[in-house]
């Protein structure tokens, strides 16, 4: 199963900025983005997906081109990546790719443990049968993609990477608090970078892991959710770790 995702993953690693897109962004492709909105979200999504490989030089002539945008407003987007640690400012020299490190993904584990834990409670407090909606639907969209990969099916691996987001969003969703909700989902997307640079799906540990979530949260167990998340991030991160593909 993994050397499968791995081949598939490696050779639609470009497209899942579609999916990421599709389902990060679908409210705001009703409006007309301006192009520099366009080119920041569109350079995000490379740079998670791995489009812009880890310590890669970002060069603004080829970037200018790719992303329909001037060296000015490249300039600015970059800039404001830096602040999600995604870009490294090279003054006069450029832009670089955020490396990828051991002690970073660590740290990510970490800090997405405490802020999803600390949503989750919230959302435990606040939730109606609106949010338990959410969540039933989000996870059972998870789990159907979840057993055709069990059964050998690469081909949704990109629906995976799409319906796991949509599933922990929705378990933190009634938090009532966007400011905690964009700091997660940044920390989010930096930690699922690194499991698309290891190219590689956990298999049935995850679907467990993801079906336990599931029925704690429904019984507002946040003790037992907090623990299981725990184990469930730190799991992953383990997991890439071993892939061998993070210095």
């Amino acid at each position: 199963m993994s050397q499968q995702f791995s081949s598939y993953i490696s050779y639609n690693i470009g497209y899942i900025n579609f999916y990421m897109i599709d389902y990060r962004d679908s409210a705001k492709r009703m409006t007309n983005e301006t192009a520099g909105e366009l080119a920041l979200r569109r350079i995000r999504e490379d740079l998670i997906s791995g489009a812009l490989p880890p310590g890669s030089k970002i060069k603004l002539e080829q970037a200018r081109d790719r992303y329909s945008v001037s060296v000015s407003t490249l300039r600015e987007i970059l800039s404001r990546l830096t602040t999600e640690n995604l870009v490294i400012a090279e003054g006069q020299r450029g832009f670089e790719v955020s490396p990828a490190s051991r002690r970073e993904l660590l740290e990510l584990a970490d800090l997405r443990v405490l802020l999803e834990c600390h949503a989750i409670g919230l959302s435990f407090t606040a939730g109606d049968l609106d949010w338990e909606a959410r969540l039933v639907s989000a996870h059972h969209k998870l789990s159907a993609v979840e057993r055709s990969l069990l059964g050998g099916d690469p081909s949704r691996t990109l629906e995976w990477v799409r319906y796991d987001w949509e599933f922990h969003q929705a378990m933190v969703s009634a938090c009532n608090s966007a400011t905690l909700m964009a700091t997660l989902s940044s920390v989010f997307d930096r930690f699922l970078r690194y499991h698309l640079l290891a190219q590689s799906f956990r298999g049935k540990p995850v679907v467990d892991d993801h079906k336990r979530l599931f029925e704690l949260a429904m019984n507002r167990d946040l003790a037992g959710a907090c623990a299981m998340l725990t184990k469930h991030v730190q799991n992953g991160a383990a997991h890439v770790l071993k892939s061998g593909r993070i210095p």
